[in-house]
């Protein structure tokens, strides 16, 4: 049985901090729309809208809000695991991989396996190598990249709360001042390889800034967003950074792949932006109605956000298979379609969050018999769970770089110096899930005389 939006929305206790659900919908829906309005598909194919007009890079300054986030997913993981702790979940490593993955993976899942059986069976057909065909195969998984970097926060949530404990502010600085080393390796010194060190300083950097939200040690949000906001302009104006803070095709240097000081000082701008929002947007989501939007968003945003790319290449695929005329990306006429082609993307993606939430949305669990004993923890539950959401990160993350073009020809790319097809990052995303899942304690069985 599923829980409705209105009644989780009643039930919401005085005590939960409504803002964070407010951001992580936020942020998911200008990623979405970010998307739909780099795509420039003309009938020569697909480009991005910001290498083609080099000047709107300066919106990403705005619309790139992934570290808001992930911010946001440290806040949420500080609660999650303390309150497991309190409630003697044993082994309490396990408890939390179960309840953080449970709503993430079972709809990306579903996603991966849905794309990948209609691109195998459209490269058994001799389609899919070109066209409008082929770039939604290479591109549909590029955005599991972020739910990958979101398995690894999660998975080194424990050992970073537990620095965070001990130092405080101190244990962001050692990240941040980590990610600043790397990039000195990388640009001043030429290090091959120190680059991708930054997926994890970085992101986790961000991470560890919503453990200072929890507990209330963000305390001069204007502070934090001035000096984000200042460092990242000398960066980009004296620094070898892009003024992009997403990747732009065939670039040198992205401050998104890997990530950058840049991106970093980017994320401490956001951070403390929409934390000096956070007492007016209070006030606003203590309205009922407003408060059950937000819980209904909620409850789709990952589907939503899965499928919102399937979306946008079906309203192209139906505009170039209907014979109307795609204007060449940025000129008036271009422009002048693009409100149209959003909103036919949305009821598409409403389409498909329809048939698709139901792998998302989170069952009513059924209360279990009070004079049951305790659930005994399974053995090996620690290691099998840590060994599961290994094998899920490099598997989404494999996938989120090789794509779904070539299936039938071993196409491969590089994850950290390895070669991985996509046939081998699903299987590695599936076996993952399910040891994360057997994990689970093994419940007692009562005799019945």
């Amino acid at each position: 049985m599923t829980v409705s939006a209105r009644d989780t929305a009643a039930a919401t206790p005085a005590s939960r901090d409504r803002y964070v659900d407010l951001l992580r919908v936020a942020s998911l829906g200008a990623v979405v729309l970010g998307h739909w309005l780099m795509a420039a598909v003309s009938g020569d194919g697909m480009g991005n809208l910001l290498a083609l007009v080099p000047g709107l890079q300066v919106v990403t300054w705005v619309l790139q809000v992934m570290p808001v986030f992930f911010f946001v997913g440290g806040f949420s993981h500080a609660l999650s695991y303390r309150s497991l702790a309190r409630r003697g979940d044993r082994p309490v490593y396990a408890a939390f991989l179960r309840a953080r993955l449970r709503r993430l993976l079972r709809p990306t899942l579903v996603f991966v396996l849905v794309w990948a059986a209609a691109a195998l069976a459209v490269q058994l057909a001799g389609l899919g190598g070109g066209g409008l065909g082929g770039a939604a195969l290479r591109l549909v998984t590029q955005p599991l990249w972020f739910i990958g970097i979101y398995l690894a926060m999660v998975a080194f949530t424990p050992p970073l709360l537990r620095l965070h404990e001990r130092w405080g502010w101190a244990a962001f600085a050692g990240l941040a001042a980590a990610a600043a080393a790397v990039d000195v390796l990388r640009f001043a010194f030429g290090v091959p390889y120190a680059e991708f060190l930054n997926f994890a300083f970085v992101w986790l950097a961000v991470h560890q800034l919503g453990f200072l939200r929890a507990d209330g040690r963000i305390r001069r949000p204007a502070a934090l967003a001035a000096a984000g906001l200042g460092a990242a302009v000398l960066l980009v104006a004296y620094g070898p950074y892009p003024l992009s803070m997403v990747g732009m095709p065939g670039e040198k240097v992205s401050n998104m792949a890997p990530p950058t000081l840049a991106l970093l000082a980017h994320g401490l701008w956001l951070v403390g932006a929409v934390q000096l929002l956070s007492r007016p947007a209070g006030a606003w989501l203590a309205r009922p109605r407003v408060w059950r939007g937000v819980v209904a968003a909620n409850g789709i945003a990952m589907t939503a956000f899965l499928w919102h790319l399937t979306a946008m290449l079906g309203v192209y695929g139906a505009q170039l298979a209907l014979g109307i005329a795609l204007p060449e990306p940025a000129t008036a006429a271009w422009w002048a379609q693009v409100p149209v082609r959003i909103l036919l993307a949305a009821a598409l993606t409403a389409v498909l969050v329809a048939f698709f939430r139901r792998f998302e949305a989170p069952g009513a669990p059924a209360p279990a018999p009070a004079a049951d004993p305790a659930p005994a923890p399974a053995p090996g539950s620690g290691p099998r769970a840590a060994l599961g959401i290994t094998l899920c990160l490099l598997g989404i993350l494999g996938l989120s770089m090789t794509g779904l073009g070539g299936l039938l020809e071993g196409h491969s790319a590089t994850l950290i110096a390895l070669p991985v097809t996509a046939p081998v990052a699903i299987g590695m995303a599936l076996g993952g899930w399910l040891l994360v899942e057997r994990s689970a304690p093994a419940r007692r069985v009562r005799l019945r005389g």
